[in-house]
């Protein structure tokens, strides 16, 4: 960008606010799946823990169908309420300030990973333990949707590129919360007290991006972009000066040539913008420029969700019984390399956007990823009754993990830059609503079928 264009983002602040907010969406729900141990542990009562290892595949207890069904239940009160606030946030964007919906959702997260961390010394029954958990997590990602759906409807008043560092942070979230759990395995620390410090640890990153996202509105650039018209950002940047230079600037904006690169207007000696900033853009308008981009990365984690990680996190070792690996195994090939690969495939996109956003060849790479749900079926999920174990040993799946992980991140950050490129700059937060929505039904619909996958099996 040029200094005739506008600022310039200088040293990558903006971008790099962008990025830690990203981080600050999926932190949560990653630092509650990759915990999923600790919470499956506290489901079973104090009495039975020393019978816990004698457990045959018998007729399952209403206990032991907590634990099994942990996964999926989790997945659906996580996916669930972010479908249905992300559609409330879709209608109440224009009338409740982006501020108050950014600040107050990171605020609101907060607190519930301090109540998370300080229930992990209160002792609790498995049921009610249970519906606590779920709890939790049904508000964690309530106020997620409007965070991440007003984040990217933010991201959709800035050029392209500053989609991608709120996409990077999201995968980078996984990685972090997937990392900060082999540490604590590393150092042997599987005690429930250990886990104070687990969920400590996700409120100090969810304080950093409240801090970043105060830095925000003092960048230059960025008040540049979010301004409704370049009117205001020099309106803005005016009243920063003395009254003196405030009055020459006005009477510099008076003197402004008829053709002004906004489209504006001169009117007793105003500057009027053509476009009214006021109107508000019809939904169903700007869906029919977009919905081939909505579409696709709906199905992207429609096929995702519905396989992780309640396929995905029951998948057993061949070559770690009985020693280290058998530890590492789900942590590591399951849930680091998922998150690694997914923010890699986020990254990519910094480099190149290939197919571009009118290509029929996305939405058939798109297509493609449903061989993944076979794929990661007939691996060797544990327990099972119907479905045969045909790729049994840990090297199948860890290269189907590879490539299921890449293109996610890949294809989902594709279509949720190109979205709010594919209509005017004035519609590019209402798309950026939109696209956020049926990246939300991806997810529910993906948490709903993962039922259905796991009884298959």
């Amino acid at each position: 960008m040029t200094a005739r264009d506008g600022p310039q983002d200088r040293y990558k602040a903006v971008w790099l606010i962008f990025f830690i907010l990203g981080l600050g969406t999926l932190l949560p729900w990653n630092f509650f799946m990759n915990a999923r141990e600790y919470f499956i542990n506290r489901l079973v009562d104090s009495e039975e823990m020393s019978h816990l290892g004698n457990k045959t595949g018998g007729a399952a207890s209403p206990l032991s169908y907590l634990q099994s069904m942990f996964d999926n239940f989790m997945t659906l009160c996580s996916m669930v309420p972010l479908l249905i606030f992300t559609c409330l946030n879709s209608f109440i964007h224009q009338r409740i300030s982006q501020q108050i919906r950014i600040l107050g959702s990171l605020m609101a997260i907060g607190m519930v990973f301090l109540v998370t961390a300080i229930m992990v010394k209160v002792p609790m029954e498995p049921l009610p333990f249970f519906i606590f958990t779920m709890i939790s997590i049904i508000f964690i990602n309530s106020f997620g949707a409007i965070l991440q759906s007003s984040l990217f409807g933010l991201a959709g008043l800035l050029p392209a590129s500053y989609t991608a560092p709120i996409m990077s942070g999201q995968g980078l979230a996984g990685t972090f919360a997937a990392l900060a759990m082999i540490f604590n395995i590393a150092i042997g620390a599987q005690q429930p007290e250990s886990f104070i410090g687990y969920f400590t640890t996700a409120c100090v990153a969810i304080l950093l991006a409240i801090f970043s996202y105060m830095l925000l509105p003092r960048m230059d650039f960025f008040r540049y972009y979010s301004m409704k018209d370049k009117t205001e950002y020099r309106v803005y940047n005016a009243e920063l000066e003395t009254k003196r230079d405030l009055i020459k600037k006005a009477a510099l904006l008076v003197s402004l040539p008829a053709d002004e690169p906004n489209g504006m207007e001169q009117n007793n000696s105003k500057i009027i913008p053509i476009h009214n900033p006021d109107e508000k853009p019809s939904v169903v308008a700007i869906f029919k420029k977009l919905w081939v981009m909505a579409v696709s990365v709906c199905f992207v984690f429609t096929v995702t969700i519905g396989v992780f990680p309640s396929i995905t996190a029951k998948v057993s070792t061949v070559l770690g019984e009985g020693n280290r690996w058998g530890l590492y195994f789900l942590p590591v090939s399951c849930f680091l390399l998922f998150n690694v690969f997914d923010w890699t495939g986020r990254s990519l996109t910094a480099l190149f956007t290939w197919p571009g956003k009118d290509s029929c060849l996305l939405p058939v790479m798109v297509a493609l990823r449903v061989i993944f749900i076979p794929l990661f079926m007939l691996c060797n999920v544990q327990p099972r009754d119907y479905l045969p174990v045909v790729f049994s040993h840990d090297a199948w799946y860890i290269i189907f993990m590879i490539f299921f992980s890449i293109s996610n991140g890949y294809l989902a950050s594709l279509c949720m830059c190109f979205g709010p490129k594919k209509v005017l700059a004035h519609e590019a937060e209402t798309a950026g609503a939109i696209m956020t929505f049926f990246l939300s039904l991806g997810l529910a619909l993906g948490a709903a079928i993962s039922f259905l996958f796991r009884i298959l099996i």
